[in-house]
């Protein structure tokens, strides 16, 4: 077929099909179509092997490094340096596919959607069947509530609407016809198609089906959402990097040291045993274990304020994204259908419907002409409203599924705020007949008795409309008409209102009989939520970009994002997915564009995905909020993917990194504020380590170079790397919260973990650290006469209190020794007693002591460790008090 499905009338798709629209396809060709094309089902995306998952956990050049030197040190006969080498490499591998193995995702929840029953016309008679086996050419029969199994076009249909929220994010149900479409039309626009995963909210209709599987929308969208691969966070590619420069330090140095000490014809083994020591110490073997445990603190702080996290490292990356890509619909509005204006002849009043005594909601009104609520137009209008009308208000009861057209819905809850008691008004008002809505008439009129006189109550499309009422002359008429086109062009979808009283029974055609009497226009919108433009402020402070991408209609989208002041009152710009179809994405112009734009309407998932894409590829870290099924794609391609909890689908929850239980969009900026401080402690706790560990390198390399012997064995460093520096770590990387970090821009992405400030504070307090120690080791065995191994562990004791000690430097500029967030962090001063009793249990328990080579001290040699870890302290604070000066 030429033709795209949507310009084809019903006829020549069932001849193109071979399908007979009375009768359907017969069982033995349906049972010939399933096996030649397959079950209407999707595809399961396969998951990752347990085997890839442990093998990714070993497969990296630290590893490997440990891994060499654990061999090097069974094959010397260090049997225990080499199985506490080995237990390091365990630890860390068993932490990292613990939690991949449970951040694993699959398509289940797609494949839920696939499971309901269909209806379908086969040898001339109806049937129900399971989804799975609804196959091309099927004649579906659908109704209110059914789950739309496949893709297919309208051939009959009866006030037919559906709701597309999840798939094109549209609000409102989209009224179907059988009437072709344009064959540009997007999805929100195709009124003669039917989607697979799609509810049928009123009416009944006949279709067939031109898709299955994979081949519907929906199957794109999963297709789409198995290719959008997620690439390694920004957190993991820089320590990543920063794991490259450590290790090519470790090459380098173990490199020098075996070259100059052959060069000097000192002992191989001695080398040999010198080089892992530097190897073991050039690797901070608990930073992986360190940023695990902060990101999952700040995954349970983010718990307790509705935000559950997925993927520990999507904590950190949300809070260095700039950009953020919102869905409207759920997101920024609250997905339900309100009255909004009221339009009579005398004027205008905008209409606030809030929770009230009871359940009952209450009235807030504004205008002009206030005097207007209490006209009889007023209660005429919300008379009306009411009677013409089919929906089911559970009155009483405001978070309980309602029963019926939104729009209808929204109409009885403006009553009830008017005063009108539905209970008695329905026993009041009896219905005798209905003109239902259709594509034809598009009005609905009803008839009703009380008390003798009857009532005839239309609402419809305001052309319609206004042709059956009375006016005293065109240009009234042709003024609300111009009204009506003003409010649509504001984002309201409006309909207009009319009434008739008669003392006598109407005729058949009682919408018609005589002219009606005007009432005026209403005036309806999915309101945005009240707590989005703080939020949204918030984000600017915070120097990150918002932007709406929607299914809905640009008058809609740009009218909301007015309305949460996501743009200025006076913008105009809104693009739609045509427009982005025209675009050069290498064309300055068109570039340009898209960057001032904040507000995407009419746009399809591919053009979501396009979006994200084109700013990632700019160096911006991206976040994706999203409900629906359309959302889906999107949410996984972006750095940050965030779905709704409460009204989001399965589909987009499980495609997201994080789920935020309440809906809330001021839960992501209290989940950015979060990231930005976990990134802060990360970065505090990676220059204490690092700046922990290039202490020990320089340790071992200066005393070699220097021939003063081996000031620290193998075994040491490891303990000093895997205790005396992890705790102090771990309590720096649970650090409190910094409000200060949400009143300046996002970091930039480009920029690693460390900068070269962060470098020289490093080296810095790592030399300190090395003139120190080694200053006591020389002073210990030349000047108090102590031996190599009792050489040793004073050097041990004394670089394991000194970098305890060292901790207290790393407090902000703007704090002070005594009082900063160090000291006021209570996870310090436990991780200080911790290691104190731990390096105690070193001394004095004789096992520990014989694993470690540690020999006894006296007074004068302690009194020597104690000076040696404090002076590094008092170093570093007096040039941090001198620079101040300066």
């Amino acid at each position: 077929m030429t033709k795209t499905f949507q310009e084809v009338s019903p006829q020549q798709l069932a001849q193109t099909l071979q399908t007979d629209i009375e009768k359907g396809l017969s069982s033995a060709e349906a049972e010939s179509r399933n096996q030649r094309l397959g079950r209407n089902e999707l595809s399961r995306e396969k998951p990752e092997s347990l085997w890839a998952i442990l093998l990714r956990q070993i497969n990296s050049l630290i590893v490997w490094i440990l891994a060499t030197a654990s061999v090097v040190s069974f094959l010397m006969g260090d049997t225990v340096e080499g199985f506490a080498v080995l237990a390091v490499i365990v630890i860390n591998a068993a932490t990292g596919f613990i939690l991949e193995y449970n951040a694993r995702e699959s398509m289940e929840a797609l494949r839920k959607l696939d499971t309901t029953p269909a209806r379908v016309q086969r040898d001339g008679l109806i049937m129900e069947i399971h989804s799975e086996n609804v196959t091309e050419g099927d004649i579906l029969v659908l109704e209110a509530g059914d789950l739309v199994p496949a893709d297919a076009n309208i051939v009959q249909s009866n006030q037919l609407e559906v709701d597309e929220s999840a798939l094109t994010g549209e609000s409102l149900p989209s009224a179907k016809r059988v009437e072709p479409s344009a064959a540009d039309a997007p999805l929100g626009d195709q009124h003669n198609r039917l989607f697979k995963g799609t509810a049928v909210t009123s009416g009944n209709a006949k279709a067939i089906v031109t898709g299955i599987g994979q081949a519907t929308e929906l199957g794109k969208i999963a297709t789409m959402v198995h290719q959008a691969k997620r690439t390694a966070t920004p957190l993991e590619a820089k320590l990543d990097s920063l794991a490259k420069v450590l290790i090519w330090i470790t090459i380098g140095l173990a490199m020098l040291f075996l070259v100059v000490g052959l060069l000097r014809g000192e002992q191989t083994k001695q080398l040999i045993e010198t080089a892992v020591a530097l190897a073991i110490a050039a690797i901070p073997e608990g930073m992986s274990v360190v940023a695990t445990v902060a990101l999952a603190y700040g995954m349970l702080r983010l718990a307790e304020k509705k935000v559950i996290v997925k993927r520990l490292s999507a904590v950190e990356t949300l809070g260095g994204t700039n950009v953020i890509f919102t869905d409207k619909t759920g997101t920024l509005t609250q997905n339900k259908i309100e009255v909004q204006q009221l339009h009579f002849p005398a004027g205008d009043l905008l209409v606030t419907l809030r929770p009230g005594k009871n359940g009952r909601e209450e009235m807030e009104l504004a205008g002009e002409d206030l005097n207007l609520s209490s006209s009889k137009e007023f209660e005429l209008l919300a008379r009306v409203g009411a009677l013409a009308n089919n929906a089911q208000l559970n009155s009483g009861e405001p978070d309980s599924k309602q029963i019926g057209d939104p729009v209808e819905i929204a109409l009885l809850r403006f009553a009830e705020g008017a005063g009108i008691d539905l209970h008695a008004f329905s026993s009041k008002y009896i219905r005798k007949a209905e003109q239902a809505f259709s594509s034809d008439t598009r009005i609905m009129g009803t008839l009703h008795e009380s008390e003798g006189t009857y009532y005839v109550s239309v609402k419809g499309a305001v052309e319609e409309v206004c042709e059956l009422c009375h006016w005293e002359s065109d240009s009234k008429r042709q003024e609300d008409l111009a009204i009506s086109e003003l409010m649509a062009a504001q984002g309201l979808r409006t309909l207009a209102f009319a009434y008739r009283e008669s003392g006598q029974i109407p005729a058949e055609d009682f919408t018609r009989e005589e002219k009606l009497a005007y009432l005026g226009l209403i005036g309806f919108l999915d309101p945005p939520l009240t707590e989005v433009t703080p939020a949204l402020q918030a984000c600017s402070n915070a120097g990150i970009k918002v932007i709406m991408v929607t299914g809905d209609h640009p008058a809609t989208s740009l009218n909301i994002a007015r309305q949460v002041e996501l743009v200025g009152p006076d913008e105009q710009l809104v693009l739609t997915g045509k427009d982005l179809q025209a675009f050069d994405f290498s064309s300055e112009t068109d570039r340009d564009k898209i960057l001032r734009c904040q507000v995407f309407a009419r746009v399809n998932p591919a053009q979501k995905l396009d979006m994200i894409d084109f700013y990632q590829k700019r160096g911006d870290i991206v976040g994706m909020t999203g409900d629906g099924v359309n959302d889906a794609p999107a949410l996984k391609k972006s750095d940050i993917g965030i779905a709704m909890g409460l009204r989001g689908t399965a589909v987009a929850a499980e495609a997201a990194d994080m789920i935020l239980k309440d809906d809330s969009f001021s839960s992501i900026v209290k989940a950015i504020g979060q990231g930005r401080v976990i990134f802060e402690n990360i970065r505090k706790f990676i220059v204490f380590l690092l700046s922990c560990n290039m202490s020990e390198i320089f340790v071992v390399t200066f005393a070699g170079f220097l021939g003063v012997g081996n000031p620290l064995l193998p075994l040491q460093i490891l303990f000093i790397n895997i205790i005396t520096d992890v705790f102090p770590a771990l309590a720096l990387g649970v650090g409190k919260e910094n409000n200060k970090l949400m009143h300046s821009p996002p970091r930039d992405p480009k920029k690693p973990v460390l900068e070269m400030k962060d470098w020289r504070r490093i080296v810095y307090y790592a030399l300190v650290i090395t003139v120190c120690v080694l200053g006591v080791f020389w002073y210990g065995t030349s000047q108090l006469g102590l031996n190599q191994m009792e050489g040793n562990t004073v050097t041990f004791y004394t670089l394991s209190l000194a970098q305890l000690l060292h901790v207290f430097n790393l407090y902000s500029s703007k704090g002070s020794f005594f009082y900063n967030e160090i000291t006021r962090n209570k996870f310090i001063w436990q991780a200080q007693g911790l290691c104190i009793l731990i390096l105690l249990s070193t001394y004095f328990i004789p096992l520990l002591k014989q694993v470690l080579s540690l020999h006894t001290l006296d007074i004068q040699s302690f009194i020597l460790v104690l000076i040696g870890a404090i002076l590094p302290l008092l170093l570093s604070q007096s040039a941090r008090m001198i620079s101040s000066y300066l």
